[in-house]
């Protein structure tokens, strides 16, 4: 599901593959894509990290960053990211701070038991530091497509 939004963001720091990212760090520089995933190394997981590869250089092209966030280990995020070879920085949210800040943790039922899962998300921060929008529950075929397009009608006069 799409929203359509204006509201600021929510001011994080945490450890990445790159060092300690902070929002502040992209404020007035660039756009900023914040994508929430589950887990390293699953399939889903796996297929949505290599679109966001894919089209990175189309991201970079309009002065827009990347970042992947799990509540994997940045040892986990090392692996993952050399594997694959991500071009972007993954950060590791192990005390659900990120995911708190962004409501990406929801409760889950897995096998009778409720457990506080990640729900995968994507936010679209601009230069100014205000999610411009956020897509929620999805669907990882093409999704990196859509962040794209959507960023070509709203930020860039492509």
């Amino acid at each position: 599901m799409d929203n359509f939004i204006i509201k600021p963001a929510p001011k994080f720091q945490e450890d990445s593959t790159l060092g300690v990212i902070k929002l502040d760090d992209y404020l007035h520089r660039k756009n900023l894509i914040l994508f929430f995933y589950p887990k390293d190394n699953t399939p889903g997981c796996t297929k949505e990290n290599l679109e966001f590869k894919d089209l990175y250089r189309e991201f970079s092209i309009r002065n827009t960053e990347v970042l992947g966030v799990s509540r994997d280990s940045i040892k986990s995020h090392e692996n993952f990211k050399s594997k694959f070879s991500l071009p972007f920085p993954l950060i590791s949210d192990q005390n659900q701070n990120i995911c708190s800040l962004y409501n990406v943790l929801k409760k889950k039922n897995i096998y009778g038991k409720t457990v506080l899962g990640l729900e995968r998300s994507t936010f679209l921060i601009n230069t100014e530091g205000n999610i411009i929008m956020e897509w929620r529950k999805i669907k990882v075929d093409n999704h990196a497509t859509q962040v794209l397009d959507f960023l070509d009608k709203t930020l860039t006069n492509k």
